[in-house]
């Protein structure tokens, strides 16, 4: 079964993916194939360069092929994007200061990310 993850509520990030998800991608045992990841408001800064989370997730990232994407409006907001609120939803707004893979999108953006190997179910955490 393959899986997208949307983290939408407060700390979402920091203990359900830092403490459950991301160990069990590590270890090779999460039971779901993860194909895509999508964080929301506050969530985001588990993924500035330099965080522990972060850097881990990136790695696990590249090697199983996860689509990272944080909100574009969101990034922007904290100062982790380049881009104008005009450009939202667009796919013009470009990450800043996250670990290496990360992107910036709206629903648009992440529709058509992961169009070509869609999850079979999508948790909002």
């Amino acid at each position: 079964m393959k899986v997208a993850y949307v983290f939408a509520t407060n700390m979402s990030a920091t203990y359900k993916l830092g403490k459950m998800i991301l160990p069990q991608l590590e270890q090779g045992m999460h039971g779901a194939q993860v194909v895509g990841m999508m964080f929301f408001d506050d969530n985001l800064y588990v993924l500035r360069q330099g965080e522990p989370v972060g850097e881990r997730l990136a790695k696990i990232a590249s090697e199983q092929n996860i689509l990272l994407m944080v909100c574009d409006r969101c990034a922007i907001e904290r100062g982790l994007a380049e881009g104008d609120f005009s450009q939202c939803g667009m796919g013009e707004v470009q990450a800043k200061g996250l670990v290496a893979g990360v992107v910036a999108g709206c629903f648009p953006q992440l529709y058509a990310a992961l169009a070509g190997n869609p999850p079979d179910q999508v948790i909002s955490l």
